[in-house]
């Protein structure tokens, strides 16, 4: 049987952050976890089923991979997501509430220790700071560990005594039928200590908010969606915990000349009547400079050409992209009492053999006239 799309079988869009995959992961995971479903193969198939999909969209490489190819290019990268053990993902979201389940009695006692929360930042780019490459100064707000204390919450020379509630474990223990439920401390935080002095600066909480300025540098040819991972920029963690990471994701403005669509781009090229008519060349702009167009004569309005390797060069490797130009003839506009004089005996010559001329315009008046002799008849 085939695999499910993994943003299917979690039950979120594409453009799902981690944070969003990991509460849409944990709400299945207790859905469907063996111990709450007992000799159910099919709920332990959507257990492992929701494990292997987590696994493989909170990792940013295989993530890709499978964007970009699916199953089959994780699979031919040996990047499947398969092989999960009881303590990988779900002991890593649920080892705050069963602990002693997946391994949280083996801490020795240690106060439980939070990683800080990942950030996003949007990021808007010109099209060809996009293709390029850029350098962009980013700033945001953050929680950051607070010097005066260093993350402790305490007041520079108090001290910190051992929770009473949960001897300085950070957890307390609680028995809810089969399950030996073990969740932070409501006392102490899950910190393990108590507090007896806060800290001026954060008032006992360990961080503090400010504002961060980051350099980040834009790797060449990313696109609308794209993220770009900045390890450990993201919130403090508390009590000792490690930093997340922020995801500044690639916006790109709207171009006045140019669309794009992956890796080509397309341009409309106006010209002009005569140059339609009899041929000549236009310059084109592109986006290493203009080069020049070749148009023949007799070419018609929305004629699509083809200049290969003035696209994009993909940020994840690949050919160079393509530039479609679409020719536009242009009505002639603001004529003077000459040109349109002119403009009328041109158009008389036409007229008197037209079907040589206007072939579309005769092919065109020959179908309407067929389609109300169907109407009368």
């Amino acid at each position: 049987m085939s695999k499910r799309d993994y943003y299917t079988v979690l039950e979120v869009s594409r453009t799902a952050t981690e944070a969003e995959l990991k509460k849409s992961y944990r709400r299945l995971a207790m859905k469907y976890h063996p111990d709450r479903n007992p000799d159910d193969h099919e709920a332990e198939d959507k257990f492992k089923e929701a494990k292997e999909a987590y696994e493989v969209l909170t990792d940013e490489q295989k993530r890709a991979i499978y964007d970009q190819s699916g199953h089959e290019g994780l699979a031919a990268r040996g990047g499947s997501g398969n092989g999960f053990g009881a303590g990988d993902a779900f002991s890593d979201i649920f080892g705050d509430v069963f602990g002693d389940i997946f391994g949280a009695s083996r801490r020795g006692g240690r106060q439980q220790v939070f990683r800080g929360a990942d950030l996003r930042y949007d990021l808007e780019l010109d099209l060809e700071q996009a293709v390029f490459g850029h350098e962009a100064s980013v700033e945001f707000t953050t929680l950051g560990e607070c010097e005066p204390c260093k993350g402790s919450g305490a007041a520079p020379g108090s001290k910190v005594t051992s929770c009473e509630t949960c001897h300085g474990s950070g957890q307390v223990r609680m028995q809810q039928g089969f399950f030996a439920v073990q969740q932070a401390c409501p006392r102490c935080k899950g910190r393990g200590q108590v507090i007896t002095q806060p800290c001026d600066s954060c008032l006992g909480q360990g961080r503090i908010r400010r504002k961060k300025t980051l350099s980040v540098k834009v790797p060449q040819g990313v696109d609308n969606g794209d993220r770009i991972r900045l390890s450990g920029e993201g919130e403090a963690g508390r009590n000792g915990g490690p930093a997340g990471d922020l995801y500044v994701e690639i916006r790109v403005r709207e171009h006045p000349i140019f669309e794009r669509d992956g890796s080509h781009l397309s341009c409309e090229v106006p010209v002009s009547f005569a140059t339609a008519a009899l041929g000549g060349t236009v310059e084109v702009p592109t986006l290493g400079g203009n080069v020049e167009l070749k148009v023949p004569s007799e070419t018609q309005s929305g004629r699509v050409f083809r200049l290969r390797e003035k696209g994009v060069k993909p940020v994840r490797g690949g050919a160079t992209g393509d530039l479609f130009c679409r020719i536009v003839v242009e009505t002639p506009v603001n004529l003077t009492d000459e040109q349109r004089d002119l403009l009328r005996q041109f158009d008389a010559t036409m007229r008197t053999s037209a079907h040589n001329h206007s072939p579309r315009e005769r092919t065109w008046l020959d179908g309407v006239k067929r389609f109300f002799e169907t109407i009368r008849s």
